[in-house]
């Protein structure tokens, strides 16, 4: 079968960086295992760390993706969500191989049906980054997606212009949050508004003056998507008592987690996608939930893919051209491949 892997940890503008290959087919699904035949996949700043430049080989080639839509071509024995014909989609587990393949096995536990009112393309899109934030905001911090309980409530989200912060808006705003993000250049503070931010900020600028001028004094809860230690001290000044801090990047140095975090009781929440795969969880099948839910949002009209550019077949050469765009820390929203050649 097709698929794209790397043999080395290269630059993205060094043509070995990612390889078109052919690889022998996946082995027949056993367990809880479907296998899809994958039609479309996204990127995400995860596929880029794990291929940056670093010392060592992979023999085999090593297949990365993390985001992909695709259609069930077989089941194992003890499959009970999904049958042969199914349009699924899914984020998949990093210690297995990735979905940039024609065919790939996956753990039902981790899969989701197909939003039926969206293509291929626009549901590979979201999983990586709806597990993300849905985790972080309705399992990781105290929070409930319905309900009236976050009326009155502001939510900080943090570079709402990529994958996750797209996702973010729109769960925080049908939770009932005010949602204030923040953007750098006109065409993201648009897609904030889009997303359904009510107030855009400037994140390269200080954020209590900004949030000063909408009448907003603290915040209730913060998502900080982007860089955990440039925002820590401000994040701990902005938060309300009581206030909850959701972070996703790994700190490069040192994080003083005392006052006025600790003289103000704020919850830190970390979250990890990967966590209930990698650990293999009792509760893995909440992502199975976690998709499900949000493809009937979806379907509702609720919520709405984060897909921004098309970048054509799924090949290295544009896959590599989809790791150069995410590297230059530009994107808005997502990018999918779609199809084989």
């Amino acid at each position: 079968m097709k698929a794209i892997g790397l043999t080395r940890y290269l630059p993205i503008e060094d043509p070995d960086s990612l390889q078109d290959l052919s690889v022998d087919p996946p082995a027949s699904p056993q367990g809880h295992d479907i296998l899809v035949q994958v039609q479309a996949v996204s990127v995400n700043p995860v596929d880029t760390k794990l291929r940056a430049p670093k010392a060592g080989e992979e023999s085999p080639a090593r297949i990365l993706g993390f985001d992909a839509a695709g259609t069930v071509v077989a089941v194992g024995p003890e499959v009970t969500a999904f049958e042969v014909g199914d349009e699924v989609y899914y984020a998949g587990d990093v210690t297995r191989p990735g979905c940039d393949a024609q065919l790939q096995l996956v753990d039902e536990r981790l899969v989701g049906r197909k939003p039926t009112t969206l293509d291929f393309a626009e549901a590979a899109a979201l999983p990586l980054t709806t597990l993300t934030a849905w985790e972080l905001l309705f399992q990781r911090m105290p929070f409930q997606l319905d309900g009236r309980r976050n009326a009155g409530r502001t939510l900080l989200v943090i570079a709402g212009a990529g994958g996750v912060g797209s996702i973010a808006i729109q769960l925080g705003r049908h939770a009932g949050f005010t949602v204030v993000a923040t953007a750098s250049r006109e065409a993201s503070v648009q897609w904030c508004r889009l997303m359904g931010a009510e107030h855009v900020i400037d994140h390269r600028q200080p954020l209590a003056p900004q949030l000063q001028a909408l009448g907003i004094t603290q915040v209730d809860a913060a998502l900080n998507l982007a860089d955990t230690d440039l925002y820590w001290q401000q994040l701990g000044e902005l938060l309300a008592p009581q206030g909850h801090v959701g972070l996703i990047v790994e700190p490069s140095g040192a994080l003083r987690i005392g006052d006025p975090y600790k003289a103000k009781c704020i919850g830190i929440h970390w979250e990890m996608m990967f966590a209930r795969a990698r650990f293999r969880t009792a509760d893995m099948i909440e992502q199975h939930r976690i998709l499900t839910r949000a493809a009937s949002l979806i379907d509702a009209g609720e919520l709405r893919t984060t897909l921004t550019g098309r970048l054509g077949s799924i090949n290295a050469r544009n896959l590599r051209q989809a790791h150069q765009q995410l590297e230059s820390g530009r994107t808005i929203g997502k990018l999918a491949l779609e199809g084989w050649d």
